[in-house]
């Protein structure tokens, strides 16, 4: 990732608008690098040319619009701002800080593809980091009623393992998505696209059950995604493994190294 920054002259060259770009500051939290502002270019090109970018950036509600949270569990009712991708860097590192790398018996090659299997969910109230960043010690959102779901998922999963559609597939279990990708892929990293319907920390942090995490090599990519039709399976492509780095919505994280 380059760590050259740009200047608004560059930015007019690349066909941003000056209102478009304070808008990338407001995501970000400061000036971005080249190879940010560049994926993100190629991001609006490929989802939202139809728009202006400034226009397609204010239509980007979980990093753009401060749509608050109501969590209401409790008497004194908390409004929780939704963070922004600056932020969940460092949520992710204190989430994440001395997790034990899941015990894999495959090997991932950089630039395997990755799904999540299940619902996309906006849930994240009964979470570690509920407790852990927002200090919530009640539970009012826990969800229940996954169990059937589970074991639904987890024998479709199984059976395509076996028929060689799939390289590997885990739960997302504490931390989420974010860190339970972190122990999937490791020591490999993941760059990765979240949801734009979803509040970013809820769909990288929340532990809603009854998800699973995915890797499949490209050459079975078709295959597999009729075989979730056929099940009627919600799937979400996530993204793709690196090589030791982790990426999010175009966003560099930083290197594997720094989250362990």
């Amino acid at each position: 990732m380059s760590e050259l920054t740009i200047d608004f002259e560059q930015v007019e060259a690349m066909g941003i608008s000056r209102q478009a770009f304070d808008e990338v500051l407001d995501i970000i939290g400061r000036q971005p690098t080249i190879d940010e502002l560049s994926t993100l270019l190629a991001m609006w090109e490929a989802n939202g040319k139809q728009q202006s970018l400034y226009g397609w950036l204010r239509g980007q509600h979980h990093v753009v619009e401060r749509n608050d949270y109501l969590y209401d569990g409790s008497a004194d009712h908390r409004a929780i701002r939704e963070p922004k991708v600056k932020e969940c860097v460092e949520i992710a590192r204190t989430l994440c800080k001395n997790l034990t790398p899941a015990t894999s018996h495959f090997t991932l090659n950089t630039g395997t593809l990755l799904y999540m299997v299940g619902n996309v969910s906006s849930e994240f109230a009964d979470s570690d980091y509920a407790r852990r960043c927002l200090h919530l010690v009640d539970q009012p959102m826990a969800t229940g009623g996954h169990e059937e779901d589970r074991q639904y998922i987890e024998m479709i999963l199984t059976a395509l393992s076996g028929a060689d559609l799939l390289s590997a597939h885990a739960a997302v279990g504490q931390g989420g998505v974010f860190c339970s990708l972190l122990r999937f892929t490791s020591p490999l990293g993941f760059d990765i696209l979240t949801p734009r319907e979803v509040r970013l920390d809820a769909f990288l942090f929340g532990e809603e059950p009854g998800r699973y995490l995915v890797t499949l090599p490209e050459t079975v990519d078709d295959a597999f995604l009729l075989k979730m039709d056929d099940a009627r399976l919600n799937c979400c492509f996530l993204g793709r493994t690196t090589k030791n780095r982790i990426l999010v919505d175009g966003f560099d994280f930083g290197p594997v190294a720094d989250f362990s």
